[in-house]
């Protein structure tokens, strides 16, 4: 595989409160899972939510060889383009894939009523 390319947008937030996400970062920290990370450092969304997401895996102790950055373009007709778009069916971004042993185990999409932390803990439990 190529070198690995990373997300700007995956700095952890510097700010923000582990002690408020218990549950969430005991949750993602519990398992061997992967953590694959669909954003574009030029989306709002993707600026908006993954920071902290970032802070929540670092919290968790999430080893950086269990989280997978994948820079995504949008194409002129707003399609999204890049590494392992058509395979995981990536249409909205952020997109974080969870597995665990290859296989799919919980999925975050876009937008959700809770930070992504909270709502991957949630279907992870």
């Amino acid at each position: 595989m190529a070198e690995a390319e990373t997300l700007e947008t995956m700095q952890p937030n510097p700010a923000w409160d582990a002690a408020s996400y218990e549950d969430a970062v005991a949750t993602l920290g519990a398992a061997d899972y992967t953590f694959k990370v669909w954003g574009g450092d030029w989306c709002g969304d993707c600026r908006r939510q993954l920071p902290d997401f970032a802070a929540a895996l670092d919290a968790a102790g999430v080893a950086d060889e269990h989280i997978e950055h994948y820079p995504v373009e949008k194409a002129g007709d707003g399609s999204k383009i890049g590494p392992l778009v058509d395979e995981y069916d990536i249409e909205l971004i952020p997109t974080v894939v969870v597995e665990k042993d290859g296989d799919e185990v919980a999925r975050f999409v876009e937008e959700e009523a809770v930070p992504i932390a909270v709502f991957l803990a949630d279907q992870l439990s």
